[in-house]
């Protein structure tokens, strides 16, 4: 069930509307009656969710899901229990989308209601600089200092001494204590998800938070997005520079270091103690294991294990990389020739 302080429900609804919602077809008509009252993964469901089911490689989760309701491909319906009941589709995703906007709907700032408004509860001691906005059922900490032009969302939670620079936008969030937040970053913005529905692109709903605990350091104009469902989180000490993504899903540990224009793509994990150098990318679903470190510029598109350095396009082990570079070298200057 996605964080009622952040999001709230719209539910419940039956089963026949979400269908009608989703363009898809019920498999057992009789059930059109089931009532659903939240969207949720295919993994962390029960009977009261609906779900989807669009990529074959999982179908052992499906087969153990306890979702109420599953959007699915037509050729996939056997893969799903006798307790949950099929909405069939050729775009699961979106019809996913649909259902979920359907029960769901992220909490914004009141209209009209004053910039601070009465419901927000602040401790003794939080300083606010001018043209602050903050949300109905938001909570700061003691000793906190917010900057001009802050932006804080309802229900968002901030602990004691943190300091949130100018025109920073925090939202669908919860951090720790002395926690520094730059000028111009932005927290708990949707997470990148699209699927293809019957009249184009559509953004799938990001009904997830974001975590950051004690002594993290986030730069100036960097970007943390909400989880799609879970949490995105930001372990302890861990220092990231300026202009750097985390993306939903994420998991970073503590003591990390994320230099300048780092990118870390969707449900990636991070161990405790990486090291990024600047410009570094990681693509989505991987592991980088503790204590590793990635070079300056560096695409990662496998696994990497703990400990390691790696670096280049792909990236590879440190000393893999060295060594070919020197290969390339002497064929470019004609040194490796034969004659």
């Amino acid at each position: 069930m996605p964080d009622p302080r952040f999001f709230d429900s719209l539910g419940p609804a039956l089963l026949s509307e979400l269908a009608q919602a989703g363009a898809a077809t019920l498999a057992d008509a009789a059930l059109g009656g089931r009532v659903i009252t939240h969207a949720a993964p295919l993994d962390a469901s029960d009977a009261q969710a609906i779900t989807f089911f669009s990529d074959a490689k999982r179908k052992d989760a499906a087969a153990s899901t306890r979702a109420g309701a599953c959007f699915v491909r037509p050729e996939h319906q056997g893969f799903l229990p006798a307790t949950c009941v099929a909405l069939v589709t050729g775009r699961p995703q979106a019809a996913w989308a649909a259902a979920a906007s359907r029960l769901h709907a992220p909490r914004r700032h009141e209209a009209g209601a004053p910039s601070l408004h009465p419901d927000a509860a602040l401790e003794d001691g939080v300083a606010l600089a001018p043209n602050v906005t903050i949300g109905q059922g938001a909570s700061i900490g003691r000793g906190t200092r917010i900057g001009p032009g802050v932006v804080i969302g309802p229900g968002v939670v901030i602990g004691r001494d943190c300091r949130i620079g100018a025109n920073a936008v925090i939202g669908f969030a919860m951090l720790g204590d002395n926690v520094a937040i730059s000028a111009g970053a932005v927290i708990g913005e949707a997470g990148f998800g699209a699927a293809l529905g019957p009249r184009g692109m559509v953004d799938l709903p990001q009904l997830g938070r974001v975590v950051i605990q004690d002594n993290v350091t986030l730069g100036a104009n960097s970007c943390v997005d909400r989880g799609a469902f879970g949490d995105t989180t930001i372990g302890e000490n861990t220092k990231i520079d300026n202009l750097v993504h985390v993306a939903h899903n994420v998991r970073i540990g503590r003591n990390c270091v994320l230099a300048a224009y780092t990118g870390v793509s969707g449900s990636t994990v991070v161990g405790d103690g990486v090291a990024f150098g600047g410009k570094a990318g990681v693509a989505d679903h991987l592991n980088i294991g503790s204590g590793a470190s990635i070079g300056a510029a560096a695409s990662v598109f496998k696994d990497v294990p703990d400990g390691e350095t790696w670096t280049g396009f792909p990236a590879r082990p440190l000393k893999r990389w060295l060594r070919e570079t020197a290969w390339l070298s002497r064929m470019a200057g004609g040194r490796g020739t034969r004659g």
